[in-house]
């Protein structure tokens, strides 16, 4: 006789928070993602790099792999044509586990 195992749970969704824009000098947003999973998770962040009159120039999504309980600094890039124009950039607060 064999012990059933159960399924893991399924995923939680982690969060991001914008910890830096980017701008000329440095051409990359920096973006705090928490996984709150007991297991390591794929984790889709999503970025928007607006200018001043508040017209989006550029979307991002990038799948990201963050070890369990754990949060990590991620470095999204800007598109060199768009860094001059950024006035600021958001991020989506809730990252959707992919796996």
């Amino acid at each position: 006789m064999s012990a059933a195992t159960s399924p893991a749970p399924p995923l939680k969704d982690g969060t991001a928070v914008l910890v830096r824009c980017a701008d000329m000098e440095d051409p990359y947003a920096t973006v705090e993602i928490r996984n709150p999973n007991a297991h390591e998770a794929v984790l889709e962040v999503k970025i928007h790099f607006v200018d001043a009159y508040g017209s989006p120039l550029l979307d991002t999504s990038n799948q990201v792999v963050v070890a369990a309980k754990d949060e990590l600094a991620y470095r999204v890039p800007a598109k060199f044509q768009y860094t001059d124009r950024i006035a600021h950039c958001e991020v989506e607060p809730v990252v959707r586990a992919v796996r």
